[in-house]
């Protein structure tokens, strides 16, 4: 192992890399850190991989020097983000290597990115230590003043790296005041802060020790399959087995699933129907910043790898586990709340379509009613499940139905011309087109409509593939109404594959590949790639279309259109569309939950470019005042509404907000209104 890391050390020097003396005190030293090579194993995956997006893949792509300088700056984008690591002396010094990673790709030869790697755990190593000195620096007193007018700027992407190591340290001195201010605006004492975060420091540090080169290699792979287009990606052995749990409908745990963002655990997703969901605490964008098991102490997990954070949240069914949440609105840590939840076994299955029956006016006996399905997912056999909640909606005499395809990121390509099925009698759905430029035509056959009254679909920014698909298919038919936000626009198919192959005879196993094959097209022959579907009818919205979705994504294929399908529109909704969309704006002018959003949207937009953040004591603690009591008035006026009580402080709040859905309630005027003007499917 010494012979291992004296060679780390020599290819350092090489490099150019040791020119800034680190002006503090070693408290690990480099060679504790492991040196990372490649595996054997690595090399033939690489060129599997290699040979299956040159001969498969949907996009073209040619392995030569222009895309190893796109494979070389991702890489170095991947390994420092924030641009807080590495030296400009450093980046230069890597340019050498710009040009090779065409040669790591068809000859497997990983020395230069694993040299690269090496050296960003070296520098991470130097910044952890300096943090902690940092914190050593006042004879046992807070080492900084919070009555300066310092600002910390979070967002780095486009900055230039620090030229020297007093500019580097500059940058973490602002990072490590910027986690003290947070703690201490949580009421704790300078000994206990200094505690948490010498912990959090060193568990970094623990954290580079444990990497293995199975990690490196991931690195460079998702670099060059980023790189080629942004749904491609590798697998490791052990994310291709969470693969494989995925697909099987089968998960244990808490019901959530989590990525990995700076230093923070990220909820991406709450998983309907699982002890997360059910707990209704947890939602997309929390972070989990603390960790226990039932009734032990909590285990301050920032800074940890997403690895490590998954196996403390797993754990035997019936079991509890409590997270410390910080909500993906906020950077006080003063505002972590806890959260308690017992695992469970969740199936995916539990993710099903559910109905509901919505009146028109609940206080009246014969109020009109209209029919809610909500679809999470467009898992299989969904269309079987909605026949059955089609059926007893009109058992129960719903006028109209609202399809709520909001969250809803897709799943079965098949299910969305079974789904759209449902609601026409025949005809085309979507049209597929292959890298041969084939063109196949998906629909349904069968003569059926299993409902053929008023239709709306609800969709947010999130309803993305399999939900545009349904959704521009209703909407290109005029079968229906089409209400909300614009769409995620990924018009995409993707395949799943093993590297591995019967006669390997390797160890360890190599992972896997997900990459495009194809990309789908609505029946009017334009693509939702990029475009998405655009509502007939928008609500409110903080983001602007271009600033995401999969116009944000880099790499990502562009739109284009093929021929139109044969297909006789049902109805042309135009006039209608105009009707319901003056009667929703007048509406809206006098709803309060509205003009809450309107509100929060103007906000939003005034703040959206900055990037910086007060590290003045009394500053923050003024906006978190001026912004809780901003909040209490909005809730208790929205309580007043609900005939509740006033509360008088927001740690007194239940969960009787949690229910109220301004969107869903004006989707269903809008429905309601859609009703009145009598439009059914055409047969």
């Amino acid at each position: 192992m010494q012979k291992v890391c004296r060679i780390a050390l020599a290819i350092s020097l090489s490099l150019g890399l040791s020119a800034n003396a680190v002006a503090f005190e070693k408290i690990h030293t480099p060679e504790e850190l492991p040196v990372l090579i490649p595996e054997s194993q690595h090399a033939i995956a690489t060129k599997r991989v290699t040979a299956r997006f040159s001969r498969a893949h949907y996009k073209k792509i040619a392995i030569d020097n222009a895309l190893s300088a796109e494979i070389f700056d991702r890489f170095i984008k991947q390994l420092d983000y924030a641009r807080n690591v590495f030296l400009a002396s450093d980046i230069e010094s890597f340019q050498q290597y710009r040009n090779e990673f065409d040669t790591v790709l068809t000859r497997g030869k990983l020395e230069a990115p694993y040299a690269i790697y090496n050296i960003n755990m070296q520098r991470r190593l130097e910044r952890y230590e300096y943090a902690i000195n940092l914190l050593d620096t006042n004879e046992g007193k807070n080492p900084f003043d919070f009555t300066k007018k310092d600002v910390y700027l979070f967002d780095r992407e486009d900055e230039p790296w620090a030229k020297s190591e007093a500019e580097l340290n500059e940058l973490w001195r602002l990072k490590v005041k910027f986690d003290v201010l947070n703690l201490t605006l949580t009421k704790k004492e300078w000994p206990k802060v200094k505690e948490i975060l010498t912990k959090r420091y060193n568990y970094a540090i623990k954290r580079l020790k444990q990497s293995e080169s199975e990690d490196a290699f991931q690195l460079v792979m998702n670099s060059f399959s980023r790189v080629v287009e942004p749904h491609t990606s590798y697998l490791s052995p052990r994310n291709a087995e969470r693969f494989q749990v995925d697909m099987n409908l089968s998960l244990e745990g808490i019901g959530a699933e989590l990525r990995s963002e700076e230093d923070y655990t990220v909820i991406q997703r709450v998983i309907t129907g699982g002890p997360a969901d059910k707990s209704n605490q947890l939602k997309s964008k929390d972070r989990i910043v603390g960790v226990a098991q039932d009734k032990e102490e909590f285990e301050d997990v920032i800074g940890w790898r997403l690895d490590d954070v998954v196996e403390l949240i797993k754990g035997p069914k019936g079991t509890k586990v409590r997270l410390q949440i910080l909500s993906g609105d906020s950077d006080d840590e003063a505002n972590i709340k806890v959260v308690s939840i017992v695992r469970d076994i969740i199936k995916l299955e539990d993710r099903a379509a559910k109905s509901e029956v919505y009146l028109q006016n609940p206080e009246m006996e014969n109020s009109k009613k209209l029919g809610v399905i909500t679809i999470p997912s467009f898992y299989n056999n969904l269309s079987t499940d909605v026949k059955k909640e089609i059926a007893s909606l009109k058992e129960a005499g719903v006028e109209g139905i609202i399809v709520d395809l909001r969250g809803n990121g897709g799943g079965s390509l098949p299910e969305s011309s079974l789904l759209t099925g449902l609601f026409i009698d025949k005809g085309p759905v979507v049209q597929i087109r292959d890298g041969a430029n084939r063109i196949e035509v998906q629909g349904d056959r069968d003569g059926i409509s299993y409902f053929d009254g008023p239709l709306t679909v609800m969709v947010d920014r999130y309803s993305a593939s399999a939900s545009e698909i349904f959704s521009a298919a209703i909407q290109d038919y005029g079968r229906g109404v089409i209400i909300g936000e614009h769409t995620f626009g990924k018009g995409t198919v993707q395949q799943h594959r093993g590297l591995g192959r019967v006669y390997d005879l390797y160890e360890k196993p190599l992972g896997s590949i997900q990459y495009t094959i194809a990309k789908f097209y609505r029946i009017n022959g334009g693509s939702t790639q990029h475009r998405g579907v655009l509502p007939d009818i928008a609500f409110p919205t903080a983001i602007d279309p271009e600033d995401w979705g999969e116009s944000k994504e880099e790499n990502a294929l562009p739109w284009d259109q093929i021929q139109r399908a044969k297909y006789t529109p049902l109805n042309d909704l135009s006039k209608d569309v105009e009707y319901l969309t003056a009667r929703y704006q007048e509406r809206i002018k006098t709803n309060p939950e509205f003009n809450y959003l309107l509100e929060d949207i103007s906000v939003y937009q005034a703040e959206k470019d900055d990037k910086t953040i007060s590290l003045n004591l009394v500053d923050r603690q003024t906006e978190r005042e001026e912004s809780k009591a901003k909040r209490l008035i909005r809730v208790n006026k929205q309580l007043a509404l609900l005939g509740k009580e006033k509360i008088t402080d927001l740690d007194d709040l239940t969960d009787e907000l949690d229910e109220v859905d301004p969107f869903l309630d004006e989707a269903a005027r809008i429905t309601f209104d859609f009703i009145e003007l009598g439009k059914v499917a055409k047969k």
